[in-house]
């Protein structure tokens, strides 16, 4: 297992903020302003502080750590094709890459090498990602899609295609490719002022340890703003009350909910504190309770007079007489209808069936119960006397007054007396009423004082009866209507029974305050209240003291589980496990291979609590800070030789990666690591991307005097979009036999200018030919006739080449005059008068041939010469 996975693995028993903290600095390296803030939320969430912005945790994919090389499998990059939607490399483009050996990538700055670079570390997996890829900032965001390539690669030699999708698991299989990170490692100094050597993936521990002690000032920063003060309710906590001892118990036992309980008061708890304050202030309890008792009797017996009065001149009471009035009143027209018939009959006396008639009779029907008892007074016999004239009745008078009865006797007649008879009754109930409340001065003015809206609702009471009294009876009587009569006020009657039943308990608390236990106990009370209202005048400031209690705790909890040990000790495990003596002979080897002898990594023993263990430090003189001791070139060095140390322990065989690899060396230091490069190329498949033609220049040297396969590719800017490859390099380091080939396409281009009849066109690409054709006489001289022995960036001569040199006459003469007359047109003329006419087409290529000519002539010789001198 690698320190990343391993480290990896670690993390997924951390908090979840410090996973994402992992993620982060695998991805950036450094944190950013925003990264800290987002991982501070992160931490204080996972405590329970909640975040406005609903952050949430993400932890570091498998998918981005590649897993351990397999010794047993060899993978290897072949091309990368297929492209899509990356940066602005071309749509479609393919980048050929030699199986073996090294193949070295050149590129411009600009030419699209970077775009590659980032596809091979999101896809190798490899920990440098933070370059994003992005699709051609010349397009719509709307229509860019998303960043895909495949690699074709060889798995134990046998090719496949690998699909890869930005965002998407990288295939596996080239997890096996390693890629050069120049934080592969990094020199410090340790705890014991030694220069100590950190393997690739330390730094991450490192940052989490810095950044748990940011996060930490933070928190205590954030707890420090918040401590709650108890200034607002300290006098209240004093208090031996419920409140008080809440109050002391803040924050352990008591929480926002106790007090919102207690700070929330009745109208009941408010009148009961009234009460106690006035009765506990009272000098004369007892004749203040006799007093208060004898009002609530006047006032429960005020409230029975109406009770006796309410009923007698009610809406009920009314409504029942105008009922009864309206009923008699068409039981009279009902008998009236009835009588007309009887009225109508000839020989009757004028008046008969009147009232008076009908009272007449009435009497004779009463008189005949004494005269005649044997009879009723519509059966008397004919013999019998008339009881009104005494007369014999005879036939004709008998039968008169049976008739006579018969009327008085029918149903309508009936009926109209029956209902006379209750409206009169009702009427007289309601006159005879006695609605006098009795509320005299006296009364009138115990009510004011007690409450003036009382005293009002009993004399409105009061008038209100008088005044519907009056008014029903004007009604009956038909001098007003019945819907004139005024409403009923207000009914008092449960506001007296309620003054008079705390009047009571007032007596009774009074009475009770002569008992000093009763007493002692309504101080008590008195104060609980007291303090509960208190409470209430400062609920604010206790509720929020009692949030940043909370908040406190949560900010501590917080700095508790940002405690550095245990990633200290998973630090120090790590480097325990690396401190082998293989290790530091891998890493002496490589500093050896880059020529940087000042450097050497020792084993140096250490016994913490009596154990000898061992670490690896990086023997230097003096002392200091790394970075001031260690020049940058160093270490790079350092960088660069970790990699291959730790890939070569690592047992794979797959291929490697370097992207600028020279970046910030000098030049001596150039040369050491191309030749490493070389030699490791020998091993196994080496890539490398440049844009520093010197170091490729030097990489084909030392490939050449090596031994080692070399491929050189070239990436550049085309019509077709960044990084399309050429089988051709730049001029500038093309061999002279690939300097003829190039002569040869420009040559056809003014071919092609000539036939168009473009002058102008045919002039430029002639002069800029015959240009390119001075240097490629120039590049003949160094690399053919002189057999590479003396060679520009070259770190020496070798001299051991001079057994294939000859020069002859001729061989100046040829050069002489490919050089002059290639000279002639380079330069600008003196004047337009002395402007020379261009060779045409078919004169410069006999120009270009004659060099070809040239080349293969010597090289042939050379070879001959090497055998002869062998």
């Amino acid at each position: 297992m690698t320190i990343l996975q391993e480290i990896h693995a670690w993390s997924k028993g951390q908090p979840a903020w410090q996973q994402d903290a992992i993620a982060r600095i695998y991805a950036n390296r450094e944190l950013a302003a925003a990264d800290v803030e987002d991982l501070y939320a992160l931490a204080k969430a996972e405590t329970g502080i909640e975040d406005p912005q609903m952050r949430r945790p993400k932890g570091l994919d498998d998918a981005q750590v590649a897993t351990p090389a397999d010794p047993a499998r060899l993978v290897q990059l072949l091309a990368i094709k297929e492209l899509s939607n990356v940066n602005a490399l071309a749509v479609g483009g393919s980048l050929p890459i030699a199986q073996t050996g090294l193949t070295v990538i050149y590129g411009e700055n600009g030419a699209g090498k970077s775009g590659y670079s980032r596809i091979l570390k999101h896809a190798c997996r490899a920990r440098d990602q933070r370059e994003a890829i992005l699709p051609d900032a010349k397009l719509d965001p709307a229509i860019a899609g998303t960043p895909s390539a495949k690699f074709e690669v060889a798995v134990e030699g046998a090719k496949v295609d690998l699909a890869w999708t930005f965002g998407s698991p990288a295939p596996e299989p080239l997890s096996e490719i390693a890629i050069f990170d120049t934080h592969c490692a990094r020199a410090y100094i340790d705890n014991h002022g030694d220069f100590a050597y950190r393997p690739y993936g330390l730094d991450i521990l490192e940052s989490l340890v810095s950044l748990c002690g940011k996060l930490r000032a933070m928190a205590n920063q954030e707890k420090a703003a918040n401590t709650p003060s108890n200034a607002a309710y300290s006098a209240i906590a004093a208090t031996q009350t419920a409140a008080g001892k809440a109050l002391l118990a803040i924050p352990a036992a008591t929480k926002s909910s106790d007090i919102e309980t207690l700070a929330t008061l009745t109208e009941a708890d408010h009148e009961r504190l009234a009460l106690l304050t006035k009765t506990l202030a009272e000098a004369d309890p007892k004749q203040k309770a006799q007093a208060l008792r004898q009002l609530a009797g006047r006032l429960q017996e005020l409230r029975g007079r109406i009770d006796l009065a309410a009923p007698q001149i009610n809406d009920v009471k009314v409504a029942a007489l105008r009922d009864l009035i309206d009923k008699s009143k068409a039981a009279k027209a009902a008998a009236e209808l009835a009588a007309s018939d009887f009225k109508a009959v000839q020989g009757q006396l004028t008046g008969t069936g009147c009232e008076e008639w009908k009272a007449l009779l009435e009497a004779a029907r009463e008189f005949v119960k004494t005269s005649h008892p044997e009879h009723a007074l519509g059966a008397l016999p004919s013999s019998a006397p008339c009881p009104l004239c005494q007369n014999m009745l005879r036939d004709e008078g008998a039968a008169r007054l049976a008739r006579f009865d018969a009327f008085i006797q029918q149903t309508s007649e009936a009926q109209a007396k029956e209902a006379r008879t209750k409206a009169e009754e009702a009427y007289k109930a309601i006159r005879a009423a006695n609605l006098n409340l009795l509320i005299g001065a006296t009364l009138a003015e115990e009510l004011k004082e007690i409450d003036a809206h009382l005293s009002k609702q009993c004399s409105a009471l009061q008038a209100s009866f008088t005044a519907r009294q009056k008014q029903a009876l004007e009604a009956a009587a038909g001098k007003m209507d019945w819907d004139q009569i005024e409403a009923l006020p207000d009914d008092p009657r449960a506001t007296l029974v309620s003054l008079a039943t705390d009047f009571i308990d007032q007596a009774k608390t009074l009475e009770a305050t002569t008992d000093e236990k009763a007493k002692a106990v309504m101080t008590q009370e008195k104060l609980e209240l007291e303090a509960r209202k208190r409470l209430g005048e400062v609920k604010a400031a206790v509720l929020d003291a009692i949030s940043k209690h909370e908040l406190c705790r949560k900010l501590q909890a917080c700095i508790d589980g940002m405690d550095t040990r245990g990633i200290s000790r998973k630090s120090t495990d790590i480097s325990r496990t690396m401190a082998s003596q293989e290790l530091a002979d891998a890493l002496n080897a490589e500093f050896s291979s880059l020529k940087v002898h000042e450097l050497y990594v020792g084993m140096k023993p250490e016994s913490p609590g009596g154990k000898t263990q061992f670490k690896l430090t990086l023997q230097l003189p003096g002392g200091g800070t790394p970075s001031a001791v260690l020049s940058e070139g160093e270490q790079r060095a350092i960088a660069i030789a970790s990699f291959l140390a730790e890939i070569k322990l690592g047992k794979g065989r797959g291929g490697i990666v370097f992207d600028d690899p020279v970046s910030s060396l000098d030049h001596r230091r150039r040369w050491e690591v191309a030749e490493r490069l070389a030699v490791e190329a020998k091993q196994r498949q080496v890539i490398v991307f440049t844009h520093d033609i010197y170091f490729l220049a030097i990489l084909e040297q030392k490939a050449h005097a090596i031994g080692t396969p070399l491929v050189m590719n070239y990436i550049r800017r085309s019509s077709q979009g960044f990084g399309v490859h050429s089988e051709d390099l730049p001029f500038d380091v093309a061999s002279t036999k690939a300097r003829v080939g190039q002569l040869r396409q420009m040559l056809v281009e003014a071919q092609k200018a000539k036939k168009d009849a473009d002058d102008d066109r045919l002039r430029m690409v002639t002069t800029s030919t015959y240009g390119k054709l001075r240097l490629a006489w120039e590049r003949c001289v160094e690399e053919v006739l002189f057999n590479g022995v003396v060679q520009r960036f070259g770190e020496g001569i070798s001299t051991q080449k001079l057994k294939a040199v000859l020069v002859t006459d001729d061989d100046y003469k040829k050069i002489e005059a490919g050089m002059s007359k290639s000279s002639k047109f380079e330069h600008d003329a003196a004047s337009p008068v002395g402007r020379l006419p261009i060779p045409d087409p078919d004169e410069l290529s006999a120009d270009i041939e004659s060099l070809e000519v040239f080349r293969a002539t010597v090289d042939k010789r050379n070879k001959q010469g090497i055998a002869a001198r062998a």
